[in-house]
Formats: C-alpha cells, sequence, structure tokens
C-alpha cells in the first residue's frame, strides 16, 4: 500500500492587458517588449519557503509518520496471508467462485479501510502542506508585479500555455527573487481549527445561505385595537 500525501497545487497568474508593445531586434532575434511567461507552480516548487518547509516537516511530524509506517506494515502483514490463499485457491481445479469472491471482496475492504486510516494519520502533514502553500500564494501575485515592474512587463502568459518560447521572455527567476525576498519562510504548523481558503470560504457561504433563510421578513405591525366609545 502507497502511502500518499495530498498536495495543494498553486496555479493561475494575473494576466493584465495592455497595448501591443513595439517590436525589437536582437542579436538574437526579434521579440516583443513587455511580454513574458511564467510557470507559477515551479516557482513556488523553488521557492526558499517550500523547500524549507519540505525539510522541516518530517522532522516536526515525525511521530505521525511513524505512526503510518508502523500502521501501513501492520496492515501489509494482514493482508499477505489473504491474498497468498486468494491466489492459492484460484489455481484449484475447480474454484469455488463464491468463495474467492467473498476472499477478494474482503482484502478490498481491509485495503480500503486501511488507506482511509492513513489519510487520517497524515492529515496534519497534508494540513502542514495547504497552509504553507497558501502562505506563498498570498505573496506569489506582489512577487509577480514587482518583477513585472523592474523588468517592464506588461503582460505575463502562463509558460504551461505556451508551445514554445525563446528563454528572453522567462520571468520565473524574477519572480522568484522577489518571492524570495517578500516570504524568506513560511510558518509550518497551521493555528488550531485552521481550514484551507476554499473550506473557509465554503463554510462562510453556507453560513451566509442558513443565516438568511433563518431570518424572514420582517411582518407590518397592525393595529387590531378598535376604538373606544360612549
Amino acid at each position: 500500500m502507497k502511502l500518499r500525501i495530498a498536495s495543494a497545487l498553486i496555479a493561475g497568474l494575473l494576466v493584465s492587458a495592455a497595448p501591443a508593445a513595439m517590436a525589437q531586434t536582437t542579436p538574437g532575434g526579434t521579440i516583443a517588449a513587455g511580454i513574458a511567461v511564467a510557470n507559477p507552480p515551479a516557482v513556488v516548487a523553488a521557492s526558499n519557503a517550500f523547500k524549507t518547509a519540505q525539510t522541516q516537516r518530517p522532522v516536526t511530524y515525525k511521530a505521525q509518520i511513524d505512526q503510518a509506517n508502523t500502521r501501513k506494515a501492520q496492515i501489509e502483514a494482514q493482508l499477505k496471508p489473504l491474498v497468498a490463499k486468494l491466489e492459492a485457491d484460484s489455481k484449484a481445479a475447480n474454484p469455488n467462485r463464491a468463495a474467492l469472491q467473498q476472499q477478494y471482496e474482503q482484502i478490498q475492504q481491509i485495503q480500503q479501510a486501511g488507506e482511509q486510516e492513513m489519510q487520517q494519520i497524515l492529515a496534519p502533514l497534508n494540513l502542514s502542506q495547504q497552509y504553507v502553500l497558501e502562505q506563498i500564494g498570498d505573496k506569489l501575485d506582489d512577487a509577480t508585479q514587482a518583477a513585472m515592474t523592474k523588468k517592464k512587463i506588461t503582460i505575463v502568459y502562463d509558460s504551461q500555455g505556451i508551445i514554445k518560447a525563446d528563454q528572453v521572455y522567462n520571468l520565473n527567476q524574477d519572480i522568484l527573487n522577489e518571492l524570495n525576498t517578500l516570504l524568506p519562510s513560511a510558518q509550518l504548523v497551521p493555528p488550531a481549527g485552521w481550514l484551507p481558503r476554499a473550506q473557509r470560504e465554503q463554510q462562510q457561504a453556507a453560513a451566509a445561505a442558513s443565516a438568511g433563510a433563518a431570518a424572514p421578513a420582517a411582518a407590518p405591525a397592525t393595529n387590531t385595537k378598535k376604538p373606544s366609545g360612549r
């Protein structure tokens, strides 16, 4: 069973609309001024904050990693004889198909339960990685804008959507330099109760919808008192 740690990916860049720039002729060919390409996920992965967090996480969360490895070995030991019996029974001259199906389903259930257990044990690591990525993502746009300003760039394209481009257009290193300045390191352990932005926004939307449904429109006041007479 392979342990998997979900990782959150940061993608997308602010692309500013700008008038078409005049072309320039250089010894390397003709290039268009004011245009650049960048790969945001690659910049994030190369940042000092991300790389430092990657080296710190196995130390900080060693207890969870050790627990996951121990439990993984236990589950594999539990599955080994079951798998061996299934293979042996399936090679019989007249195998019992119903019994084989039962054995297979039992193995599947143990595997699925083990994967869920691994995810729960390693959940703090996954949350830590998302926390670090969100901190970096919050600075990525500012770093991109700073690099654009210094290089006099008016529009940045995602390099993953470009078939081919000369290195003169590559803005990755410039963005990386700015990002490392803005965020030399990131906090590794999220505060208690922290949730990734997407989940926070979902909770806020759900709370707003619930509050709106629970607050009926105020009924207009009516005067039911009859005037008194003699």
